[in-house]
């Protein structure tokens, strides 16, 4: 089986015992190195991802692979993570997690963008950008990425 394959395979069993928990699986990767396999699996939650949550993920991941063939008779290494702050967002749950974060948008049509998340539903955001609020289509965006900020400004918009 190869890595794309135990990936998908991988999503396949673990997405529901993790939701089961509060878990999203965002990614799982599996790659060589060396004779090992490296299974990396990305895990959020509507609340971030704490060291603690990490762990119990760990153990909700590792009982299910050990009770599975996905992965086969392989030695492989374990790494589960939270998805950084450069991840694309891609799904709503990532927009509605970054409310009131900066965000560049790369448009279908017409230039790239700098905008303050302010909020979103199933099928739109709303952006707050230099030139007013507009509400923008999640089919009408090719790509959006979170802007790092050393001082964010409070929910009412002060710094």
């Amino acid at each position: 089986m190869t890595g794309h394959s135990q990936s998908e395979a991988l999503l396949d069993v673990l997405g529901e015992p993790l939701a089961k928990q509060g878990y999203d699986l965002e990614g799982v990767e599996v790659s060589q190195a060396g004779r090992r396999s490296l299974v990396r699996v990305l895990v959020d939650t509507d609340n971030g991802v704490t060291l603690d949550g990490i762990a119990d993920a760990t153990h909700i991941i590792s009982d299910v692979l050990d009770s599975t063939e996905v992965l086969g008779e392989s030695p492989y290494t374990l790494e589960v993570t939270s998805p950084g702050i450069d991840r694309p967002l891609t799904v709503p749950r990532h927009w509605r997690r970054n409310v009131d974060r900066l965000v560049k948008v790369v448009p279908r049509d017409g230039d790239e963008f700098i905008g303050r998340i302010r909020s979103c539903h199933e099928t739109a955001v709303q952006l707050e950008t230099d030139s007013g609020s507009n509400e923008v289509a999640y089919d009408d965006i090719t790509s959006a990425r979170i802007q790092v900020e050393f001082k964010r400004p409070d929910p009412t918009g002060k710094r």
